[in-house]
C-alpha cells in the first residue's frame, strides 16, 4: 500500500503543460470499436482509467498497443460483446461501452459500473434513450443484457443534460439507421470532441456543444488519427493548488475558456489571473477571500469535478465560502479530511460550507475518491507540517505523475510504498523532478 507524504508551506513556482483529457479519451477509446478498423489516438494520459478502458478493449478482442502517449486500437478482430464484472467495476464511466458494442455487434452484456463512491449514478437515462432507439434491454441481478430489435433514429429529449447519456446516444446513433436528434443534450467540450472524432471516422453529427445534437446514422465508418482536447480539470487542479499554496504557476496547452468558472472564482478570491492564448498565469501572494455561495452545474457552469479542488483553496480564505454540487450526492467526501487537517468545514446535504478561522496542520487523511483525494493533496500543500495521504490509488485514476509534477513546481511531496519487510521505499526528490514530463522550473 502506497501513500503520499507532503511537507506543506511551500509555494508553487513554474510552468506545466496540460495533457489529454481523461473525460475525452475514455469515450473516444470506446468509440474506436464502431468502425472495425484501426484508430490512432494521440495525447492519451497514462492513467488507471485509461488502462481500464484498454483492458476492456482487449477483452472484447481488439488489438491495442501503447507507445508513450499514443494508443493504437485495431477493432477488426473484435469477437466478444460482453464485459465482465471485474472490468466494469474499475471505473464509473465503463457504461460508455454499451452504445458502441450495440452499434458494432447488435447485442451487449455488462454489469453496472463501479468507480468512485459519489452517490447514485443511475443510468436510467442511457437505457431509456436506447430503448427509444429500438434496443431491447433486460436488467436482472445487477446485469444488463441488450439487443437491437428494430433500431431506428428518433427524437430524444433528456430530462437533464447528462454527459454519459448524451455520449452513449451519440455512439449508438452514429451507426443507427435514420436521424436522431438529442434535445437538452450535454454541452461539455468533451461532447464536441467525441463528435469530432466520430465525424473524422465518417459519421455525420451536427450541433455537438449545443443543447441540440443531430446525428445521421451511417454504416461503413473507418478508423482515423485523433488528438483529444487538453484536460481542463487537470488545469483547474493546478490553478487551485497555486491558490492554496501560494506562488506563481503558468498553465499552458489548455484554453482558459475551458475552465473559465474556476479562474473567475479564483480571481474573485484574490488570485491574479492572466490569460493569454492557450496559457494562463496564476499567482497568489496575499490573503485569499471567501467566495460566498458557489454552485456547480452543467457546462458552461462550474464543473462538478472542480468543486472539491476549489474547496481546498477556500480553506485558506479569510471569510466564508460554500459550494453546492447539484450532480452528486456525496461529492464532498473530502470534508472529513479537511476537518482532520484543522479546517472549519462541514456538509449539509449537497452543500459544503467552509468558515474562516481554521488553521491547517498536517495529519493522516485518506483519499475518499479521485477529485476529493486531489483536493486533500492541495490542502496538504497549504498545511503546516507533514500531511500523509493514504489510498492514493483513487488519485492515480485521474492524474498521471501528480507527485512528480507538483515536485517540479517546488512542492515537497513524495510517494512511499511499504514492501513486505515493512521498510518504506521512496522516490527521491531529484528523480521526481526528472520524471515530471512537461514541467519546468
Amino acid at each position: 500500500m502506497s501513500r503520499l507524504i507532503i511537507e506543506g508551506g511551500r509555494p508553487l513556482e513554474g510552468s506545466v503543460r496540460a495533457g489529454g483529457a481523461k473525460n475525452s479519451v475514455l469515450p473516444i477509446l470506446a468509440a474506436t470499436i464502431i468502425s472495425g478498423g484501426e484508430s490512432i489516438i494521440h495525447n492519451c494520459p497514462d492513467l488507471r482509467d485509461v488502462h481500464s478502458a484498454i483492458a476492456i478493449l482487449r477483452h472484447l478482442g481488439c488489438r491495442v498497443s501503447q507507445e508513450g502517449h499514443t494508443v493504437t486500437v485495431d477493432s477488426a478482430p473484435m469477437d466478444r460483446w460482453d464485459i465482465p464484472d471485474h472490468l466494469m467495476r474499475e471505473m464509473r464511466s465503463s457504461v460508455i461501452f454499451l452504445g458502441p458494442i450495440l452499434a458494432r455487434c447488435g447485442k451487449a452484456r455488462m454489469t453496472f459500473p463501479g468507480g468512485c463512491e459519489l452517490g447514485p449514478r443511475p443510468i436510467d437515462l442511457h437505457l431509456a434513450a436506447l430503448r427509444k432507439l429500438g434496443v431491447a434491454i433486460q436488467e436482472e441481478g445487477g446485469q444488463i443484457t441488450a439487443w437491437c430489435e428494430k433500431p431506428q433514429g428518433c427524437d430524444i429529449t433528456l430530462s437533464l443534460p447528462s454527459v454519459g447519456a448524451t455520449e452513449n446516444i451519440m455512439l449508438f446513433a452514429t451507426a443507427c439507421p435514420g436521424v436522431t436528434c438529442i434535445v437538452n443534450a450535454a454541452r461539455e467540450p468533451e461532447i464536441a470532441d467525441l463528435a469530432a472524432f466520430l465525424n473524422r471516422c465518417g459519421g455525420c453529427i451536427e450541433g455537438a456543444g449545443s443543447s441540440t445534437i443531430r446525428i445521421e446514422g451511417r454504416r461503413g465508418l473507418s478508423g482515423c488519427c485523433f488528438s483529444p482536447l487538453p484536460d481542463r480539470i487537470f488545469a483547474s487542479t493546478l490553478a487551485c493548488g497555486c491558490a492554496a499554496a501560494g506562488g506563481r504557476v503558468e498553465l499552458t496547452g489548455c484554453a482558459p475558456a475551458l475552465y473559465a468558472p474556476v479562474l473567475e472564482i479564483l480571481g474573485q478570491m484574490g488570485c491574479r489571473v492572466e490569460p493569454a492564448g492557450d496559457t494562463v498565469r496564476i499567482s497568489r501572494f496575499g490573503r485569499l477571500h471567501g467566495a460566498g455561495r458557489v454552485f456547480t452545474g452543467a457546462y458552461p457552469a462550474l464543473a462538478t469535478d472542480a468543486a472539491p479542488l476549489l474547496a481546498a483553496a477556500m480553506l485558506c480564505a479569510d471569510s466564508e465560502s460554500s459550494i453546492e454540487d447539484v450532480i452528486f450526492e456525496r461529492r464532498f467526501g473530502c470534508a472529513e479530511g479537511f476537518c482532520r487537517l484543522g479546517a472549519q468545514a462541514g456538509t449539509t446535504g449537497r452543500v459544503l460550507t467552509i468558515a474562516p478561522g481554521g488553521h491547517l496542520c498536517g495529519t493522516v487523511v485518506e483519499a475518499p475518491d479521485l477529485r476529493g483525494g486531489a483536493a486533500l493533496v492541495l490542502a496538504g500543500l497549504a498545511a503546516r507540517g507533514t500531511t500523509v495521504i493514504t489510498n492514493p490509488a483513487h488519485i492515480d485514476r485521474g492524474y498521471a505523475g501528480f507527485t512528480e509534477i507538483l515536485a517540479g513546481l517546488g512542492a515537497q511531496i513524495r510517494r512511499e510504498s511499504a514492501p513486505g519487510n515493512g521498510t518504506a521505499k521512496k522516490t527521491s526528490a531529484k528523480k521526481q523532478i526528472c520524471l515530471a514530463i512537461g514541467t519546468k522550473r
